[in-house]
């Protein structure tokens, strides 16, 4: 999912919080029952716990889906300020069509 991926190191570049540089190394993925957005639970390297608490919103990216209906894609963290989900949020609650290939 190189689309998720690139929106991650987007959302890690922009947090309020720095992560280490090796984020990447282990991080196992959970699809989120979002009715098709697109959100994922995040399991760094060794954190497998499924009811880890939300900490805080870190970063945040806005773009357009491909149907011209905005998305807001947020990066939180767990209250140990581990990562905990990437919550994407399409403003009509319909599905997400694509992550755009070229975000910056």
């Amino acid at each position: 999912m190189p689309q998720e991926e690139r929106l991650l190191e987007i959302l890690i570049k922009k947090a309020s919080k720095a992560f280490l540089f090796d984020w990447k190394v282990d991080l196992l993925v959970q699809t989120m029952e979002d009715a098709g957005m697109g959100s994922l639970h995040l399991f760094p390297s060794g954190i497998i716990d499924e009811d880890r608490l939300f900490g805080e919103q870190v970063s945040e990216y806005q773009f357009t889906d491909e149907d011209g209906i905005d998305v807001i894609a947020s990066l939180n963290i767990d209250c140990k300020g581990y990562l905990l989900e990437l919550d994407i949020w399409k403003t009509d609650f319909s599905p997400l069509i694509k992550i755009p290939g070229m975000i910056e």
